[in-house]
């Protein structure tokens, strides 16, 4: 009867009513979890998210510094040779998928902009972690390829790990001036080895350069460091960016791992609340990296 009220519902709502009444009474649960924990329970960064939470709506990221990013500010250009959007990051074009729309375009890019920004949780580098000259980089889960854009002047090599056979030739435009210092390798990275799949361990035992690892790949974290056993067995010198904020215990999970592995671990500051995961949970605030290094 439940899931017969359920699918009503969601026939009769529309979607974007549905995700403002979920994102309201997500609110009232975080404030009224919050409310009742005991003071010295509650660290700084949890306060600074809970304030902004008493005068405005659960967000991705509860922070005022999202308003600095409007879609309509970000100018969209038209390639028409190739017949393709891009924008100008940083002064280098970052192509999108032919189909996209201007104004997905701007959205996407808006949120791209957001993520890493120097307050954003979801924040790959840090004044202290980041890609330096020496390293190769594997951009696992790269889509539109905004942060292998912005170190592929700063790096050796970057493998582009994307599946998305749509991403594939806007990646070859943005990455066109770069050519000897990309591969883009066109398969998901897993636990299994197939047409579709491959392990990291798989492809680290022909590309032993890589330095550094970017994971982010939409919850399938998991399956990526299952493929990863055999790399982070071996004692060498790794830098991980992994995402953390996709499933409650992400964080707690992926630490103890990588500590057991031996590498030192530091996080992103701040908090997400990922409230696209049906299932997430009290706490409700997640991290949204680890910064590891050995």
């Amino acid at each position: 009867m439940k899931k017969v009220l359920f699918n009503l519902y969601r026939i009769v709502v529309p979607k974007p009513l549905r995700t403002s009444i979920l994102k309201k009474d997500l609110r009232r649960k975080i404030l009224d979890f919050f409310a009742v924990c005991p003071e010295n329970e509650i660290n700084d960064e949890q306060r600074a998210v809970l304030k902004y939470l008493e005068n405005n709506p659960v967000t991705i990221f509860p922070y005022s510094f999202t308003n600095n990013y409007s879609p309509d500010k970000i100018k969209v250009f038209f390639d028409p040779e190739n017949r393709m959007h891009y924008v100008l990051q940083e002064g280098k074009r970052l192509y999108f998928k032919k189909r996209w729309t201007k104004r997905r375009i701007q959205r996407a890019y808006s949120d791209l902009s957001q993520e890493q920004d120097i307050n954003c949780p979801h924040r790959y580098i840090s004044e202290e972690f980041y890609p330096e000259k020496d390293d190769v980089l594997a951009d696992i889960g790269v889509a539109e390829g905004n942060f292998a854009l912005s170190a592929i002047e700063k790096v050796k090599k970057i493998y582009l790990f994307e599946y998305d056979r749509e991403w594939i030739k806007a990646l070859e435009l943005t990455f066109a001036p770069w050519k000897d210092k990309i591969e883009i390798i066109n398969k998901y990275v897993s636990d299994t080895d197939d047409n579709k799949h491959i392990k990291f361990d798989t492809f680290f035992k022909q590309n032993s350069d890589v330095s550094f690892l970017k994971i982010d790949v939409d919850g399938f974290e998991r399956k990526v460091l299952k493929g990863c056993r055999q790399v982070f067995h071996e004692n060498f010198p790794l830098k991980v960016a992994l995402c953390t904020y996709h499933k409650n215990n992400d964080e707690k999970e992926f630490s103890a791992l990588l500590e057991e592995y031996g590498f030192n671990i530091s996080y992103s500051k701040g908090y997400m609340i990922y409230y696209y995961d049906k299932k997430i949970k009290a706490p409700w605030l997640r991290r949204g990296l680890i910064r590891a290094t050995r």
